[in-house]
């Protein structure tokens, strides 16, 4: 090839390359979460898709038990009735905060699973539509993304959702927007796997965090308590 065609060739491959780039920016746009704080409750805005988080418990929002699941995850359909265990007990204390960590590149419906949950929670379902999916995980974790949709479509008409609006929202820029919004706020915090669970700020580290995938709640109470003493 002449000095011409390398200079022609070279040219090319930039405006491709140019290209791909734009493309993955249009197609995967970047969040800007740098100013929001994480240990806390995030209300409805633009950045979120309007969707608030969802929470259970405690309304005064002293001691926050975050945690980011994926509903594809074994580990966090384990450690789900655990949590709410934990909630039952300090509920009155304690403020949950679930965000989505859909670990897409080893689970293909976790994503989808998770646009579910927040279709369900426009319409007032939330936790019910969050616990259904990690209780019956393994009905619906193995199908294709046509069988998926028809196993969701089940769930949703159970819990007496408008299935219009539901299969609108599922597809929504807003609901995608939410959950895009809850990976930028994860990994901005160091989330790389899931469950991983965060107590006023603080990254429960794997011991604690096994002990509540696994059932044994030792650890976590203990830390729990020490915290709602220190209020007191």
């Amino acid at each position: 090839m002449n000095k011409t065609g390398w200079i022609i060739f070279i040219v090319v491959v930039v405006v491709l390359l140019g290209g791909l780039v734009a493309w993955a920016r249009i197609s995967n746009p970047s969040i800007d979460v740098s100013g929001i704080e994480n240990n806390s409750v995030i209300t409805a805005s633009t950045q979120n898709g309007d969707i608030a988080d969802h929470t259970k418990g405690s309304s005064d929002n002293k001691i926050l038990l975050i945690e980011y699941g994926d509903f594809q995850c074994p580990s966090c359909a384990a450690a789900n009735p655990n949590v709410l265990g934990l909630m039952e007990e300090y509920g009155d204390s304690v403020t949950l905060i679930f965000r989505n960590f859909p670990l897409t590149s080893i689970h293909p419906n976790a994503k989808t699973a998770a646009a579910v949950a927040e279709s369900a929670g426009l319409q007032g379902k939330y936790w019910e539509m969050h616990n259904n999916l990690y209780d019956l995980q393994n009905e619906w974790s193995s199908l294709s993304a046509t069988e998926r949709t028809g196993q969701f479509q089940k769930y949703a008409e159970a819990l007496g959702l408008d299935m219009d609006q539901f299969n609108s929202d599922l597809s929504s820029a807003n609901v995608n927007q939410k959950i895009s919004f809850d990976m930028a706020i994860g990994k901005e915090a160091g989330v790389s796997a899931t469950p991983t669970f965060y107590l006023n700020g603080e990254k429960l580290d794997d011991t604690v965090s096994s002990g509540i995938v696994q059932g044994d709640l030792t650890d976590i109470k203990e830390m729990l308590d020490a915290l709602i003493a220190a209020e007191n």
